[in-house]
């Protein structure tokens, strides 16, 4: 007989799911409306979401039973931890098993800024042989400015040496031993956006970092900058990003984030300069899978009172 029961929200792979039914009583119920979720929750121990879901105050002050929620993935923005807090619910993550996933998107998303492949690619099938508009840049000798130099930051930082480039750093939370110990040059943010080529992204989105990049930070950058962003909407202020653009202050942007997500065909996502994918960082099988068994495992330990490898409140 089981002890637990779990609601999914946004789907979970096969191979979580096992680990899940073999100890408590799992309702798969993707798609699940905001209000149909506030009338279920009361009956479930355990709540695993993706980032369709949002866990609001509503959803705690319904949920009398809740222990844990999982999310199952990075960014945790869509619950809110207060309300988590308040309740005594804890709340845990799987922040590794998207990492190769991310990085290899962003490091993809750099590449195709660099050489325009979307532009040319679309030209090319609408039967345009437009060889000498697409001029690019290599990436070889060019400066990586990486604002963020955690997990993610660190394996974008590895494939860009690899290409050659000069990786410089800036991660308050980082000691700039350890960002030097991971492979870059630790310096301030002033001087990232100063030498910074081309300027990556890996940051949560919390009050610190909202609208981060905005006017003032623009206006610091290179002429000519591009910039890439895998990590999460709001983090760029996308009307100062919008402005730049259309200034030439920003050669080039590729956003797989959006502060409204979906963002709708905005003059932003229209700018013949922006490169935009729709929230594909962790969409691999292999990502997926990760997740799914990492998650799992951490909402059972939560519940069964074991230590967590990845609370996050």
């Amino acid at each position: 007989m089981t002890n637990f029961n779990v609601l999914i929200t946004d789907g979970l792979e096969e191979n979580g799911q096992s680990i899940l039914r073999a100890a408590s009583s799992v309702d798969d119920k993707a798609g699940i409306s905001a209000a149909e979720l506030v009338q279920a929750v009361s009956g479930y121990d355990a709540l695993i979401v993706r980032g369709r879901t949002k866990v609001t105050a509503e959803v705690f002050d319904a949920a009398k039973k809740l222990k844990v929620v999982g999310r199952a993935g990075v960014g945790v923005d869509n619950i809110d931890l207060a309300s988590a807090k308040k309740h005594g619910v804890t709340v845990v993550n799987a922040p590794v098993s998207t990492t190769v996933a991310v990085a290899e998107l962003t490091f993809g998303l750099l590449l195709a800024l660099a050489r325009e492949f979307p532009r040319a690619d679309a030209a090319m099938k609408k039967g345009d042989w437009l060889k000498k508009e697409f001029e690019g840049v290599e990436l070889n000798g060019k400066t990586l400015g990486i604002i963020g130099y955690g997990r993610i930051g660190m394996e974008v930082g590895k494939r860009a040496v690899a290409f050659g480039m000069n990786v410089v750093a800036y991660d308050p939370l980082v000691q700039e031993s350890e960002i030097k110990a991971r492979g870059a040059e630790p310096v301030s943010i002033q001087d990232l956006y100063e030498w910074s080529d081309f300027i990556s992204l890996h940051l949560p989105l919390d009050v610190q970092t909202r609208d981060l990049v905005g006017p003032m930070a623009f206006s610091e950058m290179k002429d000519g900058v591009r910039i890439v962003c895998a990590a999460r909407g709001g983090i760029i202020d996308e009307s100062a990003l919008l402005a730049a653009l259309n200034s030439g202050k920003v050669a080039g942007v590729a956003l797989d984030v959006f502060a409204n997500e979906p963002p709708g065909l905005t003059d932003l996502i229209k700018h013949p300069k922006v490169i935009a994918t729709p929230h594909i960082g962790a969409q691999t099988v292999e990502a997926q899978a990760r997740a799914a068994e990492d998650i799992a495992n951490e909402v059972l330990a939560a519940l069964r009172g074991e230590p967590l490898r990845w609370k996050v409140s």
